[in-house]
């Protein structure tokens, strides 16, 4: 049972604790996510199972798409509306104008400080467990892409916005920092993830669905093949006698190959990722290309 689920997470339970539901309900242990949602948070969660979850570096790179709303008046402890408040409240609020100038100013590529109460780790130790029990640290800021920040609905103290940006950013530090611009003081109040790369919210599946599906033997409704993952990859074709090739991870030359898109994989000016496929249309392994080689090199090989 090899393949991906797309999920509409609802508000409550952690990632690991849908990788635990679902490890239960197909009754196997190779199962994990392609990114963290929080408890608080709904949305799209990719749900990798069997061979599956080696894709987890190429989903999780994923970039992501978001829908929530902002509470102006003050900030909390751990950036969300799960926090305890920082600090007096403020009852003067910015002009929708400021608000849609400063989450203007805020994309681009920019160094991220993240939420005390994270994953991120200080000395081997994850921010949110030194922070529950009182200590004084600093995690390090990265480098994260806000592709976008806009305003959709603003009636004071509650901002709806809309944001796409890599993976990495935490839309918890984006509400802290518009907060702290403003000088008002802001912090998450609500957030659904509405993309995650190519896998959209409207083709999400909540997990009753899921339930439902196993429960009537047929999960493969809701369990996408792995032939569908990474779509933006370009495909390329195998020759059937190269095959033992790609399983041993051998490296691939043109006369290998049967067919690949427009733009010849092997002479890409940048080393690139392809899915490798045979004549039968399953997907045999991800590889890349070797700058100034003319090869392919299997890089993560399927046992199929």
């Amino acid at each position: 049972m090899d393949g991906l689920i797309v999920i509409d997470k609802p508000v409550g339970p952690t990632s690991h604790d849908i990788v635990q539901k679902i490890r239960k309900l197909l009754g196997i242990r190779r199962v994990g996510h392609g990114g963290t949602l929080d408890p608080g948070a709904t949305g799209v969660l990719l749900i990798t199972v069997g061979q599956a979850t080696r894709f987890f570096p190429y989903l999780s790179a994923h970039d992501k798409s978001y829908d929530g709303t902002i509470r102006f008046g003050f900030a909390t402890d751990t950036y969300d509306s799960s926090g305890r408040q920082a600090g007096p409240e403020i009852l003067e609020y910015p002009p929708f104008e400021a608000a849609a100038l400063a989450m203007k100013g805020m994309e681009g590529e920019v160094l991220q400080a993240p939420p005390p109460y994270s994953a991120k780790k200080v000395g081997g130790i994850p921010g949110h467990r030194l922070a529950r029990a009182g200590k004084e640290f600093a995690l390090k800021p990265a480098p994260v892409r806000v592709i976008s920040f806009e305003p959709v609905e603003y009636r004071p103290p509650m901002l709806a916005f809309r944001t796409s940006c890599s993976s990495g950013t935490y839309v918890r530090a984006l509400a802290h920092d518009l907060g702290r611009i403003l000088g008002c003081g802001g912090h998450l109040h609500s957030l659904r993830r509405t993309a995650v790369g190519p896998y959209a919210i409207d083709e999400a599946v909540p997990l009753p669905r899921i339930e439902e599906a196993v429960s009537a033997g047929l999960p493969s409704e809701i369990l996408r093949p792995l032939e569908d993952l990474l779509p933006d990859v370009p495909a390329v074709i195998v020759r059937p006698e190269a095959e033992s090739r790609v399983r041993c991870g051998a490296p691939l030359s043109s006369a290998d190959l049967d067919a690949f898109p427009p733009g010849d994989p092997l002479i890409a000016p940048e080393p690139r990722l392809c899915r490798l496929f045979d004549a039968e249309g399953r997907l045999l392994a991800l590889a890349k290309s070797s700058s100034g080689q003319m090869k392919l090199l299997p890089c993560l090989v399927l046992n199929r």
